[in-house]
């Protein structure tokens, strides 16, 4: 299908989903069962182990047939390729974006610049598995001899997010012998928390950041190189002892260096590889020690299976381009402003917050591909947590408030620890939950339960809030790289149709800038020289006088 370069709200396909959108806008989910006795079917489609229930969605054959014809005149099947053909689709950085590469087999050829980077890819895996081998068998040891039992990954954004989650989620897998912290915000309770019942002579830091100049990382680093030193030795035992119990993942060798850490131990990664899509790099390595490299390799198979259905599935089938599509409805012709990300696994508490920044630092963009400001809505806000928790939290709005939250449901069939009858009441709460959305219970309903007049207003529901169920059979390290693989070709899908590029990040640098210039302005001896707003220096004052001394 040729592209249409016609901006997006101008387009035809657009212009005839505005058109639906005001003729179906007050169709309820009710009418739309009833009518259709076959719609759960009709609306559910599986691929590589996943089934997707979208049926509880506002949407009839017409909207999926126009957001269909919206994404082919988008162009998104030529920007699915040119990713996996490493074109520079992240333009203002004018880099290929290859995160798909990470997971690529050994035999597949990826080029960029002219040459195939899986080779690379699997080099790094490698010697990542040879590392978490000795670590996890005892022939790796630490200053003194003792055998490494804590492993504290230090990094921020994606050097965090990821590997805390997948830790989280794979921890049935783990070797329970190992301890796993991680540990990112540059306050220091969280450095303190994190170490305070941990032996250093037994533990190994990760540290994480591709320029190894990260502030917040290096402060952390730093930290822990002062405790490690400080109970293992002396100065003169410095360089042994760091060398020992730090390990780096990175690109800037001479830092690495600097700060003590043997390069043969530094673990590299690629400028085509963005933070938050790079915890199935070396960036994972923490985990790999977790899980050893094989459940790791597991997981990069998942991811795989993904990224090959995502580039080969017919869009009316393709599970990232369908969840794509109908958030893009909400969000684009409903207003809908949040999506919640609700998984029923309490080994999943960490997904919500990975996805906020899967999502929210890609598409959180005001300007398109050519700089020129948006007249649409991109990016949603990302949120939730594990059920059934989030039911007695804030289920309450999604059901009765007055906002539109889409919700997507991940649950599984089979429970990592069977405990009769745990599953099946948590599963029962799934599936009673998207139905409770979806079709509500009306007045008349609520008052033949015999409920008194004056309460059937406030214990009706109106349904009408849509859902979409994400089922599995059991959660793995292949399934998880499946779910992640998912939600970043959704993410990737919703981009390309608002024509703004989900790979760069910008918007994270002005605070830092402004960081470094007020740290000095608070470290200061005497009474600096404030420049700021009057709200600012005011705070920066009150702040002075109410630390005491620079902490």
């Amino acid at each position: 299908m040729t592209i249409d370069i016609t901006p997006l709200t101008q387009r035809p396909a657009w212009k005839a989903l505005e058109e639906h959108y005001r003729q179906i806008q007050s169709l309820h989910l009710r009418t739309l069962f009833a009518q259709d006795p076959e719609r759960g079917e009709r609306f559910a489609t599986e691929a590589v182990g996943i089934y997707l229930d979208y049926s509880k969605n506002r949407i009839t054959g017409e909207t999926m047939r126009l957001l269909l014809e919206l994404a082919g005149s988008s162009g998104l099947r030529e920007r699915i390729d040119a990713m996996f053909q490493g074109e520079q689709i992240n333009v203002t950085e004018k880099r290929a974006v290859l995160h798909v590469a990470l997971r690529a087999p050994r035999e597949q050829s990826i080029v960029v610049d002219g040459e195939n980077v899986v080779p690379e890819v699997h080099a790094v895996l490698d010697r990542m598995a040879d590392f978490a081998n000795r670590v996890r068998s005892g022939a790796w040891t630490g200053y003194t001899g003792k055998r490494i039992r804590n492993i504290v990954n230090i990094g921020i954004g994606g050097s965090d997010l990821g590997p805390f989650m997948a830790y989280e989620a794979l921890k049935h897998f783990s070797d329970r012998g190992l301890t796993a912290r991680f540990v990112s915000n540059v306050d220091g309770n969280e450095f303190v928390e994190a170490t305070r019942d941990l032996d250093p002579a037994e533990t190994l830091f990760v540290v994480s950041s591709k320029t190894f100049t990260t502030q917040e990382t290096l402060t952390n680093a730093r930290s822990a190189r002062a405790w490690c030193v400080q109970a293992l030795g002396n100065e003169q035992a410095v360089r042994e002892a760091v060398a020992r119990h730090f390990v780096a993942v990175s690109t800037n060798a001479v830092e690495v260096e600097k700060f003590g850490i043997d390069t043969r131990n530094m673990f590299e990664f690629w400028d085509w590889v963005g933070g938050r899509y790079s915890y199935d790099s070396a960036i994972g390595l923490s985990l790999m020690i977790a899980i050893g490299p094989e459940r790791f390799h597991e997981m990069l198979a998942g991811f795989h299976a993904m990224d090959e259905h995502f580039r080969t599935a017919p869009f009316e089938r393709n599970l990232p381009v369908l969840l794509g599509l109908i958030g893009l409805w909400y969000n684009n012709f409903f207003g809908a402003e949040t999506v919640a990300i609700l998984p029923y696994d309490h080994y999943l508490g960490r997904l919500s917050a990975y996805f906020q920044q899967l999502d929210m630092e890609s598409n959180g963009k005001h300007v398109d591909l050519e700089g020129r400001a948006v007249n649409y809505q991109t990016g949603p806000i990302i949120w939730g947590q594990p059920g059934t928790n989030g039911q007695h939290a804030f289920y309450q709005l999604i059901h009765q408030g007055t906002k539109l939250i889409p919700c997507d449901f991940i649950g599984f069939c089979r429970p990592l620890n069977p405990l009769k009858p745990h599953h099946d009441l948590l599963m029962a709460n799934f599936f009673a939950q998207t139905e409770a959305l979806a079709l509500g219970k009306t007045a008349e309903e609520v008052a033949a339960d015999g409920v008194p007049a004056f309460q059937v207003p406030h214990r009706t529901f109106e349904g009408n809030h849509p859902t979409n169920t994400i089922l599995a059979q059991q959660l793995s390290p292949e399934m998880l790289g499946k779910l992640i693989a998912l939600y970043e070709h959704k993410v990737f899908v919703q981009g390309a149709i608002w024509h703004i590029n989900s790979f760069d990040q910008w918007g994270v640098e002005l605070g830092k800038v402004l960081a470094n210039r007020i740290i000095p302005e608070l470290a200061s001896p005497t009474e600096p020289a404030l420049a700021h707003d009057s709200s600012t220096n005011t705070l920066i004052r009150r702040y002075r006088k109410l630390r005491g001394e620079p902490a």
